[in-house]
């Protein structure tokens, strides 16, 4: 990506690389996973060097990983009071008006049940 990265945050200029990360697992995933286009042995090849996140594309084949945007959000050691990250808390929980960005990759909410 090419946005300029003056006036924001140190955290804030990684985003966009977290982003594009996300964007093209999820897309292999979903090739393999929910359209049946791709071989397992394409999905492996992509996996094995580095395409697609393998960890990532495991969160979501469970139970309220689904849109599971980064590992990081999901690792209690990388937060303050080491729990989940606040993007993982699903919107109905949180006070009305509230905009919740992530600090690790600036997610607006990745609940599954949002």
């Amino acid at each position: 990506e090419t946005e300029p990265t003056t006036g924001k945050r140190k955290v804030e200029s990684t985003w966009g690389i977290t982003r594009v990360h996300h964007q093209r697992s999820r897309y292999i995933f979903d090739l393999y996973y929910k359209r049946k286009a791709i071989s397992l042995e394409l999905f492996t090849y992509c996996v094995k060097h580095g395409h697609a996140d393998g960890t990532l594309m495991a969160k979501w084949k469970k139970q309220g990983f689904e849109k599971l945007c980064c590992l990081q959000c999901v690792q209690p050691r990388d937060t303050s009071f080491g729990t989940a990250c606040i993007c993982r808390v699903p919107k109905n929980k949180l006070e009305e008006g509230r905009v919740v960005e992530c600090v690790h990759c600036g997610c607006r909410g990745c609940a599954s049940s949002d």
